[in-house]
């Protein structure tokens, strides 16, 4: 009799001993924080990346070491045969993206067109080196 009371007694604790536990970790996780930060909520939104930012972004996103801006020299839009011509002499650049309703073209590569025809490529076009940048 007193075996079956010692486990009786010791089942009884068991189980008050996990209710009381599930209990705290039930008040504990459903007790709000008081870590509210007033200067998170007044803070202005970030203003929206102008095309040609985004644009850029996503040529730096491809971990080019260099990156060009080629726009013609009378401002004017790009046109196929710019986008021939800069294919024809730039034929390492890796990727493209057209900018600034078509009047600029960001080019992405890992080889530096200093050393193939960028001498070609000034004369035509207006040359911007964003490598680094």
């Amino acid at each position: 009799m007193t075996k079956h009371r010692h486990l009786v007694s010791l089942s009884l604790f068991l189980i008050w001993f996990i209710v009381s536990g599930f209990n705290s970790c039930l008040h504990s996780s459903s007790k709000p924080t008081n870590n509210h930060d007033p200067s998170t909520t007044n803070r202005p939104a970030p203003s929206p990346q102008s095309a040609f930012e985004r644009d850029l972004q996503f040529i730096r996103n491809g971990q080019f070491k260099y990156v060009w801006i080629f726009s013609r020299k009378d401002g004017k839009a790009l046109d196929k045969d710019d986008g021939d011509y800069l294919r024809k002499n730039a034929p390492q650049v890796v990727d493209w993206a057209t900018t600034d309703a078509g009047k600029k073209v960001i080019a992405g590569t890992n080889f530096d067109l200093e050393l193939g025809n960028m001498a070609l490529l000034k004369k035509r076009f207006v040359v911007e080196d964003y490598s680094g940048k």
